[in-house]
């Protein structure tokens, strides 16, 4: 099973709004066939394993980390082929939440006389599932927000100038998570001043993320690398009184889609919620301090990523992750639970989820 979610994890940003799976067959103790979905639309981890291994997978046993599918979608039901094959034997990490599935695929195997096996290696389903557990369950993306920052917490100068203040080391890391996020956002103000692409530039490439920013009066310049930029679709939100002709400006490149919110404002929620509806099931969050706030006032942070530089700037005018109103007393924060610690280069990067809530929405196994 260890190997299966080895290999769905190099899937891992391409597969929405699937998950990323891996499938093992095994027969008298040898591997006989392996297989990833890497794609929507395209076959899944079990059919690869199972085309793989052909006539040694008569008699033998089949890992996969997410339950079959026992229905008809883009590809023919799972289950289908693994009795076919004359699987003897199947061992599966976590049911899927799919109301398509949701333990259907485990019956009919267990129907066939097929003996069925789930709750393999669970810890290892409830990391690397917990953004599609979220997405199924809610019809929102799963929000990572992400902040770099010095060791006294400031983003930038009071000039605003922020580079660069990480190593290139965590930056690179930055463009990994990139890489397997299906959508990145920002705000205009970050457009403005800091003029990004919001691509993914990684030594060996990388999948881009649908751009998305938050623009309430659509002041997006024309001349900015997002827009004149068009490795990567780019939607821009704006509110219902912005300018038309702006729009229209913006609309004759291709890659550019304006969304116009029925209310003058921009609400995290709406935004959500079109993003759900869109198939968007992971979004990285690289905004200033405003669109920060904006998310964590909403309660829509599912994981905030924060990389903190070993140097210390001071300023009372210097500028912070969280921006918003002024709380005036300590138990106003809002508490988060660290999970994981590393070390880049001289950077620490420092991964914490809400506290009080439950870390992955789905423990069924």
């Amino acid at each position: 099973m260890q190997v299966a979610f080895s290999i769905a994890q190099g899937a891992v940003g391409q597969t929405s709004p699937n998950p990323p799976v891996g499938s093992v067959v095994v027969n008298h103790g040898r591997v006989v066939g392996m297989g990833a979905h890497l794609r929507a639309g395209e076959r899944h981890a079990e059919r690869i394993a199972l085309d793989m291994a052909g006539e040694h997978a008569r008699g033998g046993d089949l890992y996969v980390t997410l339950e079959p599918c026992s229905h008809t979608g883009k590809t023919p039901p799972c289950t289908e082929a693994i009795m076919q094959a004359g699987i003897t034997r199947v061992f599966v990490s976590s049911l899927d939440p799919n109301p398509l599935v949701a333990g259907s695929g485990i019956q009919t195997l267990r129907d066939a006389g097929i003996d069925v096996q789930t709750g393999i290696c669970p810890e290892l389903a409830d990391e690397l599932y917990q953004p599609f557990f979220y997405f199924i369950q809610t019809k929102q993306p799963h929000v990572t927000v992400k902040t770099a920052m010095t060791l006294d917490g400031k983003i930038a100068a009071f000039s605003g100038h922020s580079k660069w203040v990480t190593s290139e080391h965590a930056r690179l890391d930055v463009h990994r998570l990139r890489h397997v996020h299906d959508a990145i956002l920002t705000g205009s103000k970050t457009i403005l001043h800091d003029n990004p692409l919001l691509t993914t530039r990684l030594p060996q490439g990388g999948l881009h993320p649908i751009r998305v920013i938050l623009d309430t009066q659509l002041v997006t310049p024309i001349a900015s690398q997002i827009i004149q930029n068009a490795d990567a679709p780019t939607w821009i939100f704006c509110g219902s009184t912005a300018s038309k002709e702006l729009e229209f400006n913006l609309l004759t490149y291709d890659h550019v889609e304006i969304i116009r919110m029925n209310d003058p404002d921009i609400a995290i929620s709406a935004v959500l919620k079109e993003l759900g509806a869109r198939g968007v099931m992971t979004l990285l969050v690289e905004g200033g301090a405003s669109v920060n706030s904006s998310f964590l006032q909403a309660n829509a942070v599912n994981r905030i990523i924060t990389y903190i530089a070993p140097r210390l700037l001071g300023g009372a005018g210097s500028l912070t992750p969280i921006g918003g109103t002024n709380p005036a007393l300590m138990s106003d924060a809002k508490e988060f639970v660290f999970v994981k610690t590393e070390q880049l280069g001289p950077d620490l990067k420092v991964t914490a989820v809400p506290k009080g809530s439950d870390r992955y929405v789905h423990r069924n196994h």
